[in-house]
């Protein structure tokens, strides 16, 4: 954390207003992506006179917003912002012109963004034009609430929740392949919530022979996800339900080489995107050359549903970024486990996760975990 001059510069109140402006922030989840959410707020001689967020892609962004709504005269004022103003022109001018232009006292900010046109540039900006800079209050908080930004920006690749419920005793479905429904109504709503902040969901196709998913969000408010489909020979109805409904909710179908022609094209005349990758030496679709395929498309997250396979591969080349177990308090003995065999003979070998949230929905029990690198 530094000012302009580089020494840290830190009160209790610059935490109290980074801590509202985190607040604001959280309002655009699920609707500002692929770009970041970010909160703004203006304070005059101690008192908040100006606030806003970034609402909506393609909208003005949150210091825009708060300067619009400012109820006084922001000369000699300190805006709080939890991301590093823009300094390039996107969909929106950049925002630091707006804020030199206010003539503003001071700005503090959460983080540097790390998109690389921006990237300390804004600060820069900032301070040439004589705005006291203060950046890295709340430095953490306001880094983890764009998790996703960042992997996106810093990687190159989408960022990737895996989600699946279980019983008790690990399994996602019996050994019938029954699994309607496991988790609880209340989980089903949560599972919808996690569709809906992320950019695209990801199935196999076995997932779409068995059960026939609309993927699409339907018991929240919020945008139905790209649905991505991994598919290696084309082997999907023509009546699926996935391939409906491209109006609401577009479908991209990942496939290799190996599929028919014919089929990729009847596919493409529907609507469809057919996207070829690399092929595995088992011949199925790279998820590793997928990834930044699906970057290059604006798509920032996936959410992972399944199936076994799908979600074990994932796992296997440790791509998760994230993992989203919902555990119900049922046992099902023997059945479909929801990770198969990662190859992993040692439990100093295993996968490692660190918790970051443990919640109840009904009487599920849901663990929030990051993969640890």
């Amino acid at each position: 954390m530094y000012g302009i001059s580089g020494v840290a510069v830190m009160s209790m109140s610059d935490e109290r207003f980074m801590r509202r402006a985190l607040q604001l922030a959280r309002r655009g989840a699920g609707w500002v992506s692929p770009n970041p959410m970010v909160g703004a707020v203006i304070v005059k001689d101690g008192t908040i006179i100006g606030e806003g967020y970034h609402r909506k892609f393609g909208a003005p962004h949150a210091e825009i917003n708060a300067i619009a709504h400012a109820s006084a005269p922001l000369a000699g004022a300190t805006m709080y912002v939890t991301l590093e103003p823009c300094s390039h022109y996107g969909k929106t001018p950049p925002c630091v012109d707006k804020i030199i232009e206010t003539r503003a006292a001071r700005v503090v900010v959460g983080v540097q963004d790390p998109n690389p046109l921006v990237a300390g540039r804004g600060i820069q900006l900032l301070e040439e034009h004589g705005i006291e800079t203060t950046v890295g209050v709340l430095e953490e908080e306001c880094r983890q609430l764009n998790e996703i930004f960042f992997k996106y920006m810093t990687a190159g690749i989408p960022f990737v929740t895996v989600k699946y419920a279980q019983t008790l005793d690990g399994r996602i479905a019996t050994a019938t392949g029954h699994s309607k429904w496991i988790s609880s109504e209340p989980s089903l709503r949560f599972a919808h919530r996690l569709r809906s902040l992320h950019d695209s969901i990801l199935v196999g196709a076995g997932t779409v022979l068995r059960d026939d998913p609309e993927l699409t969000v339907r018991h929240v408010r919020g945008r139905n996800p790209v649905r991505i489909v991994v598919d290696s020979t084309l082997r999907i109805p023509d009546n699926a339900r996935i391939l409906d409904t491209q109006r609401n909710a577009t479908t991209i179908v990942a496939t290799t080489v190996r599929s028919s022609v014919e089929r990729r094209d009847i596919l493409e005349q529907r609507g469809i995107e057919v996207l070829i990758t690399d092929e595995t030496k088992q011949g199925r679709v790279d998820l590793e050359s997928l990834l930044p395929q699906l970057a290059a498309k604006n798509i920032s997250s996936i959410l992972v549903e399944g199936g076994a396979d799908v979600i074990t591969s994932f796992v296997h080349r440790k791509l998760p970024d994230r993992m989203v177990i919902i555990t119900a308090p049922k046992i099902a003995g023997k059945g479909i486990e929801g990770i198969g065999d990662l190859g992993i003979n040692k439990i100093d070998n295993s996968i490692q996760l660190v918790f970051k949230k443990i919640s109840r929905r009904g009487d599920d029990v849901i663990f929030d975990a990051r993969i640890r690198k």
